[in-house]
C-alpha cells in the first residue's frame, strides 16, 4: 500500500479516465461476490456523450492518488430535474449528488467526500446526497446489508467498512431501500392464488405480454406509467427520451416478451412489471471484459438464457388505481404469470424485487404477501453543506 501523501485532483485526460475506471477492479477484485462490470458499459456510462443522463445533468470526477498511484475516486454530480423536484420528496433546490465512490482506506475517503462537497458547493449546492451513480435510476445507495452474496443485474455491490467511513465523514440516513428475494419454483400463498384467479375471471382486466417487435411502442407505453406511478416517491426524477433511448439500446438483449407485463383494465394500460434475467450471472466470469472469448459466451446466453436469477427492478400501477385493491391485484396476476414464464422457460429458482423505499408501504405490504424476505438493504445519506 502506498504510504506519501496524499492528493486529490479532477480527471481532466484519456489516462485519467482509464484510471478511474480501474482502480474499482483493483480495490474490489478479491471480494468473490463482487461482479466486475463490463469496462465499456462504465466508460459509457461516466461520457457525456454516450449517456442520456447528462441531457440534464453536469459531473465532475475527481482521483486520490500516493506515490503516482490511485487509490481511489468519487463523482461530484448535479441532476438539473431534481432541483425541479419538490423538497419534501427528497431533492429540490441546492441539492446536489456524489458517487462512484472507490476508496482504498479512510483518510482517502474522506479527502475524496471533501473534494466532491468543494465542487458541489461551488456550484450552489447546499445538501450532498451519495452514493448515488450517477443517475438515481442507475445505482443509487450503499450495499449495508447483503454482502454474502452477489447482487443482481443493475445493483450495486460495496465493501461493509465504506458505512463507517461515510457516517464519520458527517453523513446520516436520508432513505433505505430494499430488496427481496424469494423462491419461485414455489407456488404463492393460497390468498394471493384466489386473487389472481379472481382477476382472471373479470373481463375488464386483461394482462398481457410485450412485444419486442414493436419495442419502442412498447417502451413508450412503459415509460408513461412510470412517470405516473412514481411521480410522488421521495426520489423521483422523471425519466427522459435521451435516458429512454439509451437504456433501451442497453437493455433490449434483455427483453424477453414473457419477462415483461403489461395489465390493461377496460383497454387502458394501467399497470406494468419488468423482469430481467440476471445477466450478472454470465457476466461474473469475465472480469470486466469480452475478450477473447467473452463475447461468444455472453452472445450465446443472450440467445437462449438460463439464469437462477430472475429480478423484477422496476413495477409500476398508475396513480388513480393506487389506493384501491386493483392495484395489488393486477400487481400479483402480473407476478404469478411471470413466475411461471421465469421457472418453466429460463430455469430460474429465485425472484429478487426491487429496488422498494423502506416506507413503501404498498409494495412492501404485497413483498410479504408473496412470502419473500428481504435480503439487501442500501442507503443513501445525506449532509448540510
Amino acid at each position: 500500500m502506498p504510504s506519501g501523501p496524499l492528493s486529490i485532483r479532477p480527471v481532466s485526460s484519456k489516462r485519467d479516465t482509464k484510471q478511474f475506471i480501474e482502480i474499482a477492479y483493483r480495490l474490489n477484485g478479491n471480494d468473490p461476490h463482487w461482479v466486475p462490470p463490463l469496462r465499456d458499459e462504465v466508460a459509457a456510462t461516466i461520457s457525456p456523450k454516450k449517456n442520456g443522463w447528462f441531457s440534464h445533468a453536469e459531473a465532475q470526477y475527481f482521483l486520490a492518488e500516493r506515490d503516482g498511484e490511485t487509490v481511489g475516486r468519487i463523482s461530484a454530480h448535479i441532476d438539473f430535474l431534481a432541483l425541479e423536484m419538490p423538497p419534501e420528496q427528497g431533492f429540490g433546490p441546492g441539492t446536489g449528488f456524489w458517487g462512484l465512490f472507490e476508496a482504498e482506506d479512510q483518510n482517502a475517503a474522506k479527502a475524496l467526500i471533501n473534494a466532491a462537497e468543494d465542487w458541489l458547493r461551488g456550484k450552489g449546492m447546499t445538501k450532498a446526497l451519495g452514493p448515488v451513480s450517477l443517475s438515481i435510476w442507475e445505482e443509487p445507495g450503499l450495499l449495508v446489508k447483503g454482502h454474502d452474496h452477489s447482487p443482481t443485474v443493475l445493483m450495486g455491490h460495496h465493501p461493509a467498512h465504506y458505512q463507517a467511513w461515510i457516517e464519520a465523514a458527517g453523513y446520516k440516513e436520508a432513505k433505505k431501500l430494499l430488496t427481496y428475494e424469494l423462491d419461485v419454483t414455489q407456488q404463492f400463498p393460497p390468498l394471493v392464488q384466489r386473487i389472481v384467479a379472481a382477476g382472471e375471471k373479470n373481463e375488464r382486466i386483461n394482462v398481457r405480454m410485450v412485444d419486442k417487435s414493436k419495442f419502442d411502442q412498447e417502451a413508450e407505453i412503459i415509460l408513461a406509467i412510470l412517470n405516473d406511478a412514481w411521480s410522488d416517491n421521495w426520489g423521483f426524477v422523471p425519466l427522459t427520451p435521451p435516458e429512454i433511448a439509451d437504456v433501451g439500446k442497453k437493455l433490449k438483449p434483455l427483453v424477453f416478451n414473457d419477462l415483461i407485463r403489461i395489465a390493461e383494465y377496460d383497454g387502458e394500460p394501467v399497470a406494468f412489471m419488468v423482469t430481467l434475467p440476471d445477466l450478472n450471472e454470465p457476466l461474473k466470469p469475465l472480469k470486466g471484459s469480452l475478450l477473447p472469448f467473452g463475447w461468444a459466451k455472453l452472445l450465446l446466453w443472450l440467445q437462449r438464457p438460463k439464469a437462477r436469477t430472475a429480478r423484477v427492478p422496476l413495477m409500476g400501477v398508475v396513480k388513480r388505481l393506487q389506493s384501491s385493491r386493483m392495484a395489488s391485484q393486477l400487481a400479483f396476476m402480473m407476478i404469478e404469470y411471470i413466475r411461471r414464464a421465469a421457472v418453466e422457460t429460463y430455469g430460474a429458482s429465485r425472484g429478487e424485487i426491487g429496488w422498494i423505499l423502506d416506507d413503501n408501504q404498498g409494495m412492501n405490504a404485497i413483498a410479504s404477501a408473496i412470502d419473500s424476505r428481504i435480503n439487501r438493504e442500501y442507503v443513501i445519506y445525506q449532509k448540510p453543506l
